[in-house]
């Protein structure tokens, strides 16, 4: 008996991405941007088939992310974020309840939602991750909208 092996799809072409993307940290969330939308355009999905909106902060992703999930015609949505440490416990509240969102959101909707949402100690790991997460990010969206995509044929 052969062991069946889905191969990872990073085709698209005919892909619609959302994307949704916090203010603050503004710096850190335009790099990552800039660097999801360079790696979206690398695996083929076309600009008219990527919608972007901004948020406040990374609290109110989630139910960004619900709303364009709602509202447009999505394959894959997109969170992108930068939360860095300070000296209270804000930084666990606002890392922990967005990731919670994304995950319940995901769950819920059966929608994929590639979390690009930075949890750094400071400045300096942000800058060091930007490039590779955002890229990451639209990898990680392309590869699971078509997995999700086959689930959704196959159960048609």
């Amino acid at each position: 008996m052969a062991i069946n092996f889905i191969e990872p799809n990073r085709d698209g072409s005919n892909l619609r991405i959302g994307i949704v993307s916090a203010r603050f940290n503004d710096w850190a969330c335009n790099g990552l941007m800039a660097a999801c939308l360079e790696q979206l355009s690398e695996l083929g999905v076309k600009e008219e088939n990527i919608t972007v909106v901004t948020v406040p902060g990374a609290l109110e992703i989630p139910f960004a992310l619900d709303q364009l999930y709602k509202t447009e015609d999505v394959d894959a949505l997109i969170a992108i974020g930068c939360v860095i440490r300070g000296e209270t416990y804000h930084f666990e509240l606002v890392a922990n309840e967005s990731s919670r969102g994304i995950t319940n959101l995901i769950l819920k909707e059966g929608i994929s939602i590639a979390n690009c949402i930075l949890t750094v100690e400071d400045e300096d790991q942000a800058r060091a991750r930007i490039e590779e997460k955002g890229s990451d990010a639209a990898n990680v969206a392309v590869e699971m909208a078509h997995l999700r995509l086959r689930t959704l044929a196959k159960n048609a």
